[in-house]
């Protein structure tokens, strides 16, 4: 079995050359994805660098399986993959019979969805690009643990910690030492009862 060190360096070398749509290196993106599932344990993290490589590159299942990686990995890299001529809703819901799967997708929109990354693309695009991952948010969170979801979106985006607490009628869960995302309406009442 590969270490993740080595799934990482495989992952390196696969995405060597591709960018972004900001022209950032694409394995920048697939690290990002990895870092937020890697509390969650090994194979969710090398699923997250590995999650684009059979859609983006020459990488087939069965190559990655012959390399060593463990077959429940690749198992989750091929339920996130893109299938041509599948609806991305349908994709999405689909993805979401599995819960691991559901958090591979669920660190990849959360990456997906950072400010920092869709800044420079036409506002158009941008707008777009918002609405699509607000609406497989909805379907993917509702499918998973609030608080596995939080542990992800901690490293990955913090921003979108307060829409969870919001769409999971939670507490709003702080990225540490954030006392922003403190939500003071949803403490217990304390007031004295009469």
């Amino acid at each position: 079995m590969m270490t993740l060190a080595e799934v990482d360096a495989l992952a390196d070398r696969a995405h060597a050359g591709q960018t972004d749509k900001t022209g950032v290196p694409y394995v920048e993106h697939v690290r990002a994805v990895a870092a937020g599932l890697a509390p969650l344990g090994p194979h969710l993290a090398m699923a997250g660098l590995l999650h684009d490589i059979v859609e983006d590159t020459d990488w087939t299942a069965a190559r990655l399986r012959a390399a060593g990686i463990p077959d429940r990995v690749v198992d989750l890299v091929e339920a996130v993959t893109n299938t041509p001529g599948t609806d991305y809703q349908e994709k999405i819901r689909r993805i979401t019979r599995d819960p691991e799967a559901t958090l591979v997708k669920i660190a990849d929109n959360a990456h997906n969805s950072r400010a920092d990354r869709s800044a420079s693309l036409p506002t158009a695009q941008r707008e777009r690009l918002a609405a699509k991952y607000r609406a497989a948010r909805e379907v993917l969170w509702a499918a998973a643990d609030p608080e596995r979801i939080a542990t992800v979106l901690r490293v990955v985006n913090p921003d979108l910690l307060a829409e969870l607490a919001e769409l999971a009628e939670l507490p709003e869960v702080p990225a540490p030492g954030d006392a922003r995302h403190r939500n003071p309406s949803r403490e217990p009442d304390r007031s004295p009862r009469t």
